[in-house]
């Protein structure tokens, strides 16, 4: 997006560095990606970076205000509704569009929003690697960074050890996931693991004690687990018939970051409830009056908690809309379509669009939740997303970068 940049990684681009900073960036991690990695960073302009950061603290504010948050919580499922909840989640994710403004420029549009986890380590080590493969090539100086408030890495990951660790020793902490070594994001658990010693940990291996969890470790010895960093999707355990070994209503010997109910109380279920300009037009679509009129105007029908783009619907119909049961029709939305823009010129011929995720974290201590680092999608189909642009060069994961303040 910054013209200088682009244009200059363009013309130096080769194969050979895409596989020299996959394979790098694989070392840093000790893990292959389970997702495809694009051929580029993101560099970021002043002015978008700017407008998304400003935009994001601005929604996450709104977010926190405990009058909207009462009215979200109409989002939580009763079965899903953990004990012993937090005044705030941990952690938060935006996910923008770039989209071009009327006068031209690019300005973000909310794609939606979670009170969870993301790929914070995977992101910082991403990073690294790009600027160490930028320094290869040349011409692109030193001074980059991906982290937001004007944080050095060091500051960004001390942030981040006291968001996930709480001041425990990171063997009495789990991050926990559904067969973690299987998971496509478990390149970031590795990650995590690195930077933070960190465990990632399948619920069905936890032992239940009383009100405490245990699990074991590679010695086979029972550890009183103190924390969970949370990262299981709902949708993901009742797909798979999962049984927790806990009850989730019964309130447990454990401090969770962030807690569970924020995945449901902050979601696209939220943005009904928000008032900003780069919040699109969202309607539940038990809310919605005229349903046929909203299908003409060309919005999206979306499920409120699938993850990676699943069960949404670009282009749905009347049909579409009467399949879906009155009874969960409080799980779906409707929603102003976005246009992105095709924002980021590729090295082999045609442009790319860019979505990005600002994303916040907010230690025990800490009153509010601060932005930390990103993470950018690349696509060139109709989806964004990892799973997505099948057979397509210049789409998958990226990172935002730009040049820190003298």
């Amino acid at each position: 997006m910054d013209p200088r940049y682009r244009t200059r990684f363009n013309a130096a681009f080769t194969p050979g560095l895409y596989a020299a900073y996959s394979a790098d960036l694989a070392h840093r991690c000790g893990c292959e990606p389970g997702f495809r990695l694009a051929e580029t960073p993101v560099f970021l302009d002043d002015l978008f970076r700017e407008r998304c950061e400003r935009a994001a603290g601005e929604i996450v504010a709104q977010l926190s205000d405990p009058a909207r948050i009462a009215r979200m919580r109409g989002a939580l499922p009763e079965r899903w509704t953990f004990a012993g909840e937090t005044a705030l989640p941990s952690f938060a994710v935006v996910d923008f569009a770039a989209v071009r403004a009327p006068d031209g420029t690019l300005e973000p549009k909310v794609v939606e929003l979670q009170g969870f986890p993301s790929l914070f380590a995977f992101e910082l080590m991403q990073a690294d690697a790009w600027m160490d493969a930028l320094a290869a090539i040349g011409g692109f100086g030193d001074g980059w960074t991906c982290c937001f408030g004007e944080r050095s890495r060091a500051q960004a990951i001390e942030l981040l050890r006291e968001t996930i660790l709480g001041g425990h020793d990171p063997a009495h902490v789990v991050l926990l996931d559904v067969d973690p070594p299987h998971q496509k994001t478990a390149i970031d658990f590795a990650a995590t693991k690195r930077l933070f010693d960190v465990d990632a940990v399948d619920p069905r291996a936890l032992l239940v004690r009383g009100d405490a969890l245990f699990r074991r470790d590679e010695r086979g010895r029972e550890l009183p687990v103190r924390r969970i960093y949370y990262r299981l999707v709902a949708d993901e355990v009742e797909r798979r018939a999962i049984d927790l070994p806990f009850d989730v209503r019964r309130e447990l010997d454990v401090e969770w970051a962030p807690h569970p109910n924020w995945f449901f109380t902050w979601s696209k279920s939220s943005l009904p409830f928000l008032d900003h300009p780069a919040v699109p037009q969202t309607q539940l679509l038990c809310d919605v009056a005229d349903v046929l009129g909203e299908l003409r105007a060309g919005c999206v029908l979306k499920p409120l908690f699938s993850f990676a783009g699943a069960g949404v619907n670009l282009t749905p119909t009347a049909a579409d809309v009467a399949a879906i049961p009155e009874r969960e029709r409080d799980a779906w939305c409707l929603q102003e379509r976005i246009e992105y823009a095709p924002a980021l010129p590729a090295a082999d011929g045609g442009a790319v669009k860019v979505e990005m995720r600002t994303m916040f974290a907010r230690p025990d201590r800490a009153a509010r939740l601060e932005p930390v680092t990103n993470l950018c999608r690349l696509s060139r189909g109709a989806m964004i997303g990892v799973d997505y642009n099948k057979d397509m060069t210049w789409v998958g994961s990226s990172v935002g970068l730009w040049r820190r303040s003298p």
